[in-house]
């Protein structure tokens, strides 16, 4: 890409919906203090008519000509900058020594660009990282539907997703790929076997694979492929049933998985329930937002966003709400969205308790753009603040419950606690 079209590229970059947030709420503003005086002398109406054209006409034309010169102002900074970075371009492409590639250098200039900023959480992602990137947030991706990895010297399926082209077609966790589309894998790695794979909605793919001493072949088309990012089971104590929903993370699509799975929950009759966000680092702030709406009503503020030091309060946008007692599991890699989630429980919910080791600590908002080469970059846009306005950026959320996690041991002894707190609570 040439690297004088740069300007244009920023300008035409496709935002992604990663923690984007829609205003649902505006501040209520003050009525200003009205002053009330004597007048002397009453104006005619045609007199009144005639001040204010003459006070309109003069206001417009003094805006526009501070905009004019602002805008001159600004746009010979900018076209000042673009010169001087383009002749230092057009420098290195001449002179350096050795052969420089275009792409190389947009990348660096943009990775300098946002490195510059000082802000761990603004940076640029090449192809690769872009790519995995949006798998994450999007919670889907165009494939079989299997989890590979490379072990014991053989490309081996760990995990199949379900209702998936690789489930459906009798795929089973452990068989050893050993042709993929016709190619001999049994010398490549995972990524090597993910490229033979990839491709669009209903392209055909052949995988031969070794099941024990058996080799088996099979035929299967290239799906949607939705990731869950949302798990639960029900524990019983004490006679009571407690609900587990575990978050792994906050993608486009964990909101609704979310939702299904507590209703599942509550049709069991749950009398309580532990939501785990432990080793969720965060994701769309908007998933987040409508999980809440689910335990808060429209009275309720479920966190605020601080731009440029003005804060917004943001609400809960139904009339939903749940009473039963609620325990959050977290610990030191719980951030971003989860701790957006767990402030909310901490600082609203009646009945919840916050169980585990104090948060992460991140207290800022991102958003993230697309480049049309494949590459993207993320920048810190705002904070975020708890709903009664405290900023836990590197300070993270302190447990009302702290429990370290035994990893000496294979018991979750976070979890045991969490389901002896709630199978003790009176019904």
């Amino acid at each position: 890409m040439s690297l004088k079209k740069i300007e244009e590229e920023i300008e035409e970059h496709k935002s992604l919906e990663d923690f984007h947030i829609d205003d649902k709420k505006d501040i209520e503003k003050e009525e200003p203090v009205k002053k009330i005086t004597k007048s002397k002398k009453r104006f005619t109406s045609f007199e009144l008519f005639f001040i204010s054209f003459v006070m309109l006409v003069f206001g417009a034309t003094l805006g526009c000509l501070v905009s004019v010169a602002t805008s001159s102002v600004i746009g010979s900074t900018i076209n000042s900058s673009i010169s001087e970075f383009l002749s230092v371009y057009h420098q290195i492409k001449d002179d350096y020594y050795e052969e420089v590639n275009d792409s190389d250098l947009m990348h660096a200039a943009i990775s300098g660009m946002l490195g510059s900023l000082g802000d761990e959480y603004t940076y640029y992602m090449n192809e690769n990282t872009t790519s995995s990137f949006n798998t994450t947030v999007d919670g889907s991706y165009k494939g079989l539907g299997i989890t590979i990895k490379y072990e014991n010297e053989a490309v081996t399926i760990i995990d199949i997703f379900k209702n998936s082209p690789a489930e459906k077609s009798g795929l089973k966790v452990g068989d050893i790929l050993t042709v993929v589309q016709g190619v001999d894998v049994t010398e490549k790695n995972s990524n090597d076997v993910v490229e033979l794979i990839a491709g669009e909605i209903g392209k055909k793919v052949t995988l031969t694979v070794k099941r024990g001493e058996e080799l088996l072949n099979f035929e299967m088309k290239i799906a949607q492929i939705e990731i869950p990012s949302v798990t639960t089971e029900i524990k019983e104590e004490n006679n009571k049933k407690i609900g587990y929903i575990k978050i792994d993370n906050f993608a486009a699509n964990t909101a609704r998985q979310f939702s299904s799975k507590l209703k599942e929950l509550e049709g069991s009759n749950i009398d309580s329930l532990i939501i785990d966000v432990r080793y969720n680092t965060g994701g769309h702030l908007s998933q987040v937002d409508k999980i809440l709406d689910l335990f808060f009503d429209k009275k309720t503020v479920l966190y605020q966003i601080e731009t440029k030091g003005k804060a917004v309060k943001y609400y809960s946008d139904t009339k939903d709400n749940r009473t039963y007692p609620v325990v959050v599991l977290v610990n030191e890699s719980s951030a971003s969205a989860s701790e957006i989630l767990t402030a909310c429980f901490k600082e609203n919910y009646k009945d919840a308790t916050i169980l585990g080791v104090k948060t992460y600590g991140k207290g800022t908002v991102q958003k993230a753009s697309d480049l049309s080469n494949g590459t993207s970059y993320k920048i810190t846009t705002q904070k975020w603040l708890t709903p009664k306005g405290n900023w836990i950026h590197k300070e993270g959320i302190t447990p009302d419950v702290e429990l370290e996690d035994n990893l000496e041991t294979e018991e979750d002894e976070q979890l045991n606690e969490a389901i002896k707190i709630l199978s003790e609570k009176e019904s």
